[in-house]
């Protein structure tokens, strides 16, 4: 088993992170979900569970569904426990194992389905991540994957500071040996494995006048993300107190500019073994 002090994970294991990345996930669960389909999946392996933000969701959705939840941070999981164990819709139906998922402990053929979701972007090498989850699906399985291309992030007005922070934020993934354009190569990576039937889908997150509110929520919501990450980023002296600050402060000035625009791209693939 790798230690969890060997895997950087870009925005850390607070109680507050906890917390974000589960408003994260209902945040997005209309955008990610929406061409979803795992009826008549069985045994649903997720990779990357993390704190069980995305298994709460499926478990939900999806009511026939058995879930194998798989992460490598033992805190994470402790974590997901405790919140799907309050969950009745959820009770008797999911299993959390501290797992690599670039080794995984599973025959081939244990499972019918797979979901990753904001995974691949924390782990140096995703093509042996899929190259696993292909070696534990049974043939005909369905597998999605949902991924951040963080070079489609645009904000109007334009923000110097919050430019700086971004830039800071990916190249430090990026140091970190993560990737955050690994959306744009997913279908690349599942052709190569020899997955069938790839599709891939840009899904967008693009607000503006049309939806002040919707805009507003966004923009507040993509403060939290990006202040998640301001602890390493300084430590790492990537970014100063000041760009900090400089950012928080654009990013508040834009949420309430009567003119803003916000947009962003995340990319999703399905694929069969």
């Amino acid at each position: 088993m790798t230690n969890t002090a060997d895997f950087p994970y870009l925005h850390g294991f607070s109680k507050d992170e906890q917390d974000r990345l589960r408003k994260q996930a209902r945040f997005g669960e209309h955008s990610v979900y929406q061409n979803i389909n795992l009826n008549g999946v069985e045994n649903l392996l997720e990779v990357g569970c993390g704190v069980g933000a995305q298994s709460e969701i499926i478990l939900r959705r999806f009511p026939d569904i058995k879930l194998t939840g798989i992460d490598r941070s033992p805190k994470q999981l402790q974590s997901a426990r405790a919140r799907l164990a309050h969950l009745n819709w959820a009770a008797h139906r999911y299993e959390l194992k501290e797992m690599d998922a670039t080794a995984m402990e599973f025959s081939a053929n244990s499972f019918d389905g797979a979901f990753l979701c904001w995974i691949l972007e924390h782990v140096p090498d995703p093509i042996r991540v899929l190259s696993e989850v292909r070696r534990v699906l049974r043939p005909g399985s369905v597998v999605y994957v949902t991924e951040v291309m963080n070079a489609s992030f645009f904000l109007d007005p334009y923000s110097p500071n919050v430019w700086k922070y971004w830039m800071a934020f990916n190249e430090y993934q990026l140091q970190q040996k993560g990737d955050p354009f690994v959306g744009a190569k997913l279908g690349n990576f599942l052709m190569q494995l020899g997955y069938r039937d790839v599709q891939t889908e840009v899904k967008t997150w693009f607000l503006d006048n049309r939806v002040p509110q919707a805009r507003k929520d966004c923009i507040e919501y993509w403060t939290e993300l990006l202040l998640s990450a301001s602890e390493q980023l300084v430590q790492a002296e990537y970014v100063s107190e000041d760009i900090v600050s400089g950012m928080k402060q654009e990013m508040a000035k834009v949420a309430n500019d009567p003119n803003a625009v916000f947009y962003y791209s995340f990319i999703q693939a399905r694929a069969l073994t």
